[in-house]
């Protein structure tokens, strides 16, 4: 028990440092609220007040009387100086919304570069391009490579102006799940059409053609397995209505409560429907969540499969799903980046990838033929 309560404190510690990693360059050094804090990571109140205490006490934070606690910019520049004695300084831009899949990546990363004396920082955005554009500012001095999951990838990006000057200071970066479609940056990708055409054949043997999806529409891998989605329901001659598609913000994960509520109140628009195609393992907790509230079973009254289920426990959950590759996806990114890194005519070879998915058949699809 009290090492879930140092690892909890752990996270809050950790996403501090990195939030002030972030904002070291700026005017702003006011860390976000404990209130703020104790949402976003899903910890106690406690948990935060002891978090905060400990950097509180190395100095790093002070707290003013009725106006919030601050970091100390000075220690702050002074604690995070680039190691001149490594071999290379990389930076991983993540959007800290799947923290799993996230720490497994980043842990992935690291193992790879072990054998070689590498300063790894991190940044999160949490999906917003304003935060993605100081990260980036962050990166532009002292870092030999960026790996870089992007913002909103399915939207027009106003931080593209800080990525070409990136490429043009020759300083290598590699996108991973998400990119931007109009510009030839290398990235490394999950393989969703395939991921899609395992999932829903996975229901239409079991004799499903009403078959609803779940999607994010504001990043590039939500679209592509909404794509992915939609071509193998008409390859399998499924019924296609958009009435059985339900799409999300990323920003809408955040409120567990209302998005159980919202996906409910989606379902019940589609009596018709007999399965679920959940875009990732948030989504899939949410209906689960909106399903148990209603007295409904997966596996008995509605038939469910996911995308990239990022949790360990998916032969225990029983779900049917593809499972999450962030582990080959740390080990090909981290490869991928130390080649370009490498090699000075990168920019003139191909490196982009696509990563064959993993498919788990659990017992969350009931037979109806």
């Amino acid at each position: 028990m009290k090492s879930v309560k140092k690892s909890k404190q752990k996270a809050v510690i950790d996403y501090v440092l990195t939030y002030i990693d972030q904002n070291k360059f700026t005017s702003n050094t006011k860390i976000p609220s404990e209130v703020f804090l104790t949402k976003r990571l899903s910890v106690c109140r406690e948990t935060v007040r002891r978090a905060l205490r400990t950097l509180e006490d190395e100095g790093l934070l002070y707290a003013v009387h009725g106006g919030g606690t601050y970091f100390d910019k000075h220690k702050a520049l002074t604690l995070s100086a680039i190691d001149s004695s490594a071999d290379f300084r990389i930076a991983i831009i993540i959007q800290g919304t799947d923290r799993g899949a996230n720490s497994i990546l980043v842990s992935s990363v690291k193992e790879y570069f072990s054998p070689y004396k590498v300063d790894i920082r991190i940044f999160y955005t949490d999906n917003k391009l304003s935060n993605e554009r100081r990260c980036l500012l962050s990166c532009s001095e002292g870092f030999d490579g960026i790996i870089i999951d992007g913002v909103k990838a399915s939207m027009a990006n106003p931080n593209l102006d800080v990525y070409s000057s990136l490429y043009q200071k020759n300083i290598p970066f590699i996108f991973y799940n998400n990119y931007y479609s109009e510009t030839g940056y290398p990235k490394i990708l999950n393989d969703d059409e395939m991921a899609a055409e395992n999932l829903i054949s996975a229901l239409t043997q079991k004799g499903h053609r009403h078959i609803a999806g779940l999607f994010l529409y504001d990043n590039y891998q939500g679209v592509k397995k909404y794509q992915g989605y939609a071509k193998s329901v008409f390859k399998h001659s499924c019924v296609f209505d958009d009435e059985y598609v339900k799409f999300f913000l990323t920003e809408d994960l955040e409120n567990k409560d209302k998005l159980a509520k919202e996906i409910w109140n989606f379902l019940r628009k589609i009596p018709s429907c007999t399965a679920v195609c959940c875009c990732n393992v948030m989504l899939y907790q949410a209906l689960k969540a909106a399903l148990n509230q209603h007295g409904k079973k997966i596996g008995e009254d509605i038939s469910v499969v996911c995308f990239d289920y990022s949790l360990e426990d998916y032969d225990r959950e029983g779900i049917t799903c593809t499972v999450s590759q962030s582990n080959e996806m740390g080990k090909v990114v981290a490869s991928t980046l130390l080649d370009m890194m490498r090699d000075p005519e990168y920019k003139k070879k191909e490196y982009s990838r696509v990563i064959p998915c993993s498919f788990h058949q659990g017992s969350s699809i009931k037979d109806i033929r």
